[in-house]
């Protein structure tokens, strides 16, 4: 497995380049990603917790020979309890969600689906609850009801929104028209053309 992960020593928070590497690489090769390279950028010096993905073909991509590129702020690995610490439970968890989007835009049913910047909040709570559910299947640990009140809260209260956060818990090989179909259902709006 071809990971890279910059930069290879931290020196603002007690991070390990080695344990960011492998847990991509075991996740990747769980999730069919094995054969592409990846580069994980964590910049250190921010302890907010958003994360970009960049894939083959774009210019972010092209820079690192093709791979897929995850841009990490340092607080998606840090460790809750232990600020400026790295959580392993927590990095598998923000490379996990980022390394089954790529594997669903690339080869899953995902290429209608729009840019991230152009996702709705209730498209991304879908998704992202798609992606743990599966992570939790691959063995990682991951804390269910933090994503179903992250579901609730961008669809609703109410037992029919309930009822779709565990279709999608459950889900396997969705395509984009599936998984939207699915958001789209419990707030209301009509499906997009598939």
């Amino acid at each position: 497995m071809n990971v890279t992960v910059t930069p290879s020593e931290f020196r603002f928070v007690s991070y390990d380049a080695d344990l960011i590497a492998r847990s991509a690489a075991t996740i990747a090769e769980a999730s069919g990603l094995g054969e592409l390279p990846i580069a994980v950028e964590v910049d250190e010096t921010t302890p907010l917790a958003r994360m970009t993905l960049h894939l083959p073909g774009s210019p972010e991509s092209d820079a690192h020979g093709g791979a897929i590129v995850i841009r990490a702020e340092s607080g998606a690995f840090e460790d809750t309890r232990r600020p400026r610490h790295q959580s392993e439970v927590a990095t598998a968890n923000s490379l996990g969600r980022q390394l089954l989007r790529a594997r669903d835009r690339l080869l899953g049913g995902f290429g209608e689906a729009p840019a991230d910047a152009d996702l709705t909040l209730a498209q991304v709570a879908a998704w992202e609850v798609y992606c743990v559910g599966r992570l939790e299947r691959l063995g990682v640990a991951v804390n269910q009801q933090r994503w179903r009140y992250n579901f609730r809260n961008r669809h609703g209260f109410s037992d029919r929104v309930d009822t779709a956060f565990e279709q999608l818990w459950a889900s396997d090989g969705l395509t984009w028209a599936e998984l939207d179909a699915i958001s789209r259902g419990v707030t209301g709006d009509a499906p997009t053309a598939a």
